[in-house]
């Protein structure tokens, strides 16, 4: 049975078929409710396998940028200020700052209904990346990429296989692979 990874971004959809045998990548516009990472995916989940017919398995993934002079921020608006501020302006808000790390954080949520089941399940998975805010670099990659570095070189330096390689979603997929293939898997919280 395939699942049904939730995104309409192709290569969120591609990263997951380097850990799962059958994603079909489904463009559904789910409610975003305001909150935790963990919150909102496992809301965008329930509803997704809902409003999809309730059969076949629901992956929604919902991620951000957590940098630590700015307490968190922009954490699980990520999207939005990437959209509103950009991600210039994330940069200068944090190039003053003697601290200046940071970590990308994913959370993984999956829906299905086990047999013999009424409810539907929702479990998360979680991978984090740890990194520092630079100045912006590379041609790569996407979002805030240009501006987070791991291990001396930004995201957006980085080829596809080496950014998914390190990747906080690659991290969250490898524990869901293993979730899958019925070994012991970390959930809430996991990093």
């Amino acid at each position: 049975m395939p699942i049904r990874f939730v995104t309409s971004n192709e290569g969120k959809a591609e990263e997951a078929r380097e850990y799962l045998d059958d994603v079909e990548r489904v463009d559904f516009d789910y409610t975003e409710i305001q909150g935790d990472l963990e919150s909102v995916a496992a809301a965008g989940a329930r509803e997704a396998f809902v409003e999809l017919g309730g059969t076949d398995p629901v992956l929604v993934d919902d991620a951000g940028l957590f940098v630590r002079a700015l307490v968190g921020f922009p954490g699980p608006y990520s999207s939005y200020v990437e959209d509103t501020l950009g991600v210039e302006r994330v940069w200068r808000l944090c190039e003053r700052e003697d601290d200046r790390r940071a970590h990308f954080r994913t959370v993984l949520a999956y829906a299905h209904r086990p047999e013999d089941a009424l409810d539907v399940k929702v479990e998360t998975f979680t991978g984090s990346v740890p990194g520092t805010i630079v100045e912006p670099r590379g041609d790569g990659g996407f979002g805030y990429d240009p501006i987070f570095e791991h291990d001396g070189t930004t995201m957006a330096e980085m080829s596809t296989a080496e950014k998914n390689a390190v990747s906080h979603r690659g991290r969250a997929l490898a524990k869901f692979a293993d979730y899958l293939a019925g070994e012991p898997a970390q959930t809430k919280g996991a990093e």
